[in-house]
């Protein structure tokens, strides 16, 4: 329902602040009373982005902050590790990591236990 109306038509009917911030947008609707006002318009949410790689976080929604303040819990995060905080990719990538850096150990302890047996002989 987009409507375009002239600049001397509105001027009859809305009072306007002139500022253009961020807090200060408006939406031109017609009434039922065939009035035509200003509708000020909320700003947008962000939605919460992963924090190793930026990625918008699916699964949770973009509200502003009281809103946040006013959902529950489970519509916060997602039922994983690193739920709310990272995103599936980052952590798969994160147990990956670990798991090779706990077999990159105990390869080192093997080649030490051998070069040990070995110095021993």
């Amino acid at each position: 329902m987009a409507t375009t109306f002239s600049n001397e038509l509105l001027t009859d009917f809305l009072a306007f602040n002139r500022y253009n911030t961020r807090s200060n947008k408006v939406r031109i609707v017609k009434t039922p009373g065939g009035e035509l006002r200003y509708l000020h318009l909320k700003k947008k949410g962000t939605a919460p982005k992963c924090g190793d790689c930026g990625i918008k976080l699916p699964g949770i929604p973009a509200l502003r902050p009281r809103e946040y303040s006013q959902i529950s819990r489970p519509k916060k995060n997602v039922s994983r590790a690193y739920g709310g905080s990272r995103c599936a990719g980052c952590v798969k990538d994160r147990i990956v990591r670990a798991f090779l850096i706990e077999e990159q150990k105990i390869v080192k302890k093997v080649l030490k236990e051998s070069q040990q047996k070995a110095a021993k002989r």
